[in-house]
């Protein structure tokens, strides 16, 4: 309930035109996938009732598009968005710079000609 109200905040705060999160990946702990299952079940139910689309995006398009490679470890995906925004990096927690990286993939994704045809 608390993340709920936490993005409908939010949603109401910001007015998004749209929602971007990150596909589920492969992890080793089942327990992992069910909380993130979850989250991600709460973040399109909000976005839903917000009228709002829902745009996801595979990991490796992510890191692919602030880092270059879709290979890339979750610390150079970091660094590279805080340097990219102006953000020290100190100042920002992974979950932040994760969710910041979701953003920066789906601006390049809708800014692009090719994007916006999809």
């Amino acid at each position: 309930m608390r993340l709920k109200k936490g993005v409908d905040e939010v949603i109401e705060r910001r007015r998004p035109s749209s929602v971007a999160i990150e596909q589920i990946f492969m992890a080793k702990n089942p327990r992992s996938i069910m909380v993130l299952g979850e989250a991600r079940g709460v973040l399109m139910l909000a976005a839903a009732e917000a009228s709002l689309p829902v745009h996801e995006y595979a990991p490796r398009e992510v890191k692919m598009s602030v880092v270059g490679t879709g290979s890339a470890r979750k610390g150079q995906v970091a660094a590279m968005i805080c340097a990219l925004i102006g953000m020290k990096r100190e100042a920002a927690t992974e979950d932040e710079t994760d969710a910041l990286a979701v953003a920066f993939c789906h601006l390049l994704r809708v800014s692009s000609p090719a994007g916006r045809l999809a």
